[in-house]
């Protein structure tokens, strides 16, 4: 599957479960271990695994299956590790503490534009 095609579905599944604010950076020309973050915010933990859950049943049905996953359990900062995208779903809280898109700021922001 190509990159763009899971970057669609992750963002898609994000908004079924309706997680905010979602964030694509472009860490190609700036980062060797990954081409993309997708960042979004979690009401709560229960939530976020609602948000996990959606991403990893879409993509693997389409054969497609996380490398790892972080903080899945009770947790304000939930990773799932795809490769060439990492997605990072985080509580307001803790996306305001770790400030990613100002951690990453060289990264090229991108623009969604998903159609139905």
């Amino acid at each position: 599957m190509e990159v763009e095609d899971k970057i669609y579905k992750i963002v898609k599944a994000i908004g079924e479960k309706k997680g905010k604010d979602v964030a694509i950076l472009d860490l190609r020309k700036i980062s060797a271990f990954c081409d993309y973050f997708i960042i979004c915010t979690m009401e709560i933990p229960l939530h976020g695994r609602a948000i996990a859950d959606e991403i990893d049943f879409v993509l693997s049905r389409e054969g497609v299956y996380p490398l790892g996953i972080e903080g899945y359990e009770d947790s304000e900062w939930i990773l799932l590790d795809y490769g060439d995208i990492v997605v990072h779903i985080f509580t307001e809280s803790a996306r305001k503490l770790y400030d990613l898109e100002r951690l990453w700021s060289d990264a090229e922001f991108v623009i969604s534009k998903l159609e139905d």
